[in-house]
């Protein structure tokens, strides 16, 4: 079965600056490619992203170009690095990005074109905060129509207070974050495959009338 997945990569630094999260992602890659997964990485910052909640805010927003990469892989995965004990701005600006499938639904089922994608989270660091960030994360994921397996995070941020970063720090050896990477690289291929051959039978749109019906606040 054929699978591809896409790191979204929300480092503060343009290429060609080194990016301990795009390290943090190389030893990911490793893992899919083993499972037989294409990869792609995305280096949101290279990118002219505009700040709203559509899917085009024109102007040359090039985040279309990117959410159809989404649209074209199985599985996503949001990398990160920690700045002031939460995730980045890019992290947060790609977040309120994807709020614009909301508006892309099947006219027949009710389903975002997100749906039967699997989603997963990385962070890196010195300083605390990853925790924070990961639940924030996969709650946008999860509400973004992405399916969110277990485990489906890993992270490292070294010991707690400033210190070396993931490259320095040699976070590739850490017993806990490559774990966790393990586990959470084959849990998404798995749930990618599950859907793609056991696709959501849910139809939204019939169960936004049975809501309405059961309802008495004004509010569709």
């Amino acid at each position: 079965m054929s699978l591809k997945a896409i790191f979204l990569n929300c480092t503060l630094k343009k290429s060609p600056e080194t990016s301990n999260t795009r390290a943090f992602i190389k030893n990911a890659e490793r893992i899919f490619h083993e499972l037989d997964v294409q990869t792609e990485v995305v280096r949101v910052v290279d990118h002219d992203v505009k700040f709203g909640n559509s899917s085009d805010e024109g102007n040359g927003d090039e985040w279309p170009k990117i959410l159809q990469k989404v649209k074209n892989s199985d599985i996503m995965i949001i990398a990160t690095p920690i700045w002031r004990g939460d995730r980045s701005a890019v992290e947060k600006l790609i977040a309120e990005r994807f709020d614009g499938i909301w508006n892309e639904a099947d006219e027949k089922t009710g389903q975002y074109p997100t749906f039967n994608k699997v989603a997963g989270v990385m962070v890196d660091g010195n300083e605390d905060g990853a925790k924070k960030a990961i639940s924030s994360i996969l709650l946008d994921l999860s509400e973004h129509g992405f399916t969110v397996p277990i485990n489906a995070f890993t992270y490292y941020v070294g010991k707690a207070g400033p210190g070396p970063s993931y490259i320095e720090a040699e976070g590739d050896k850490h017993f806990f974050t490559n774990r966790t990477m393990y586990l959470m690289v084959h849990n998404l291929v798995h749930m990618a495959k599950v859907l793609k051959e056991n696709p959501y039978p849910v139809n939204v749109n019939e169960l936004k009338e049975k809501a309405k019906s059961i309802s008495k606040t004004e509010k569709q």
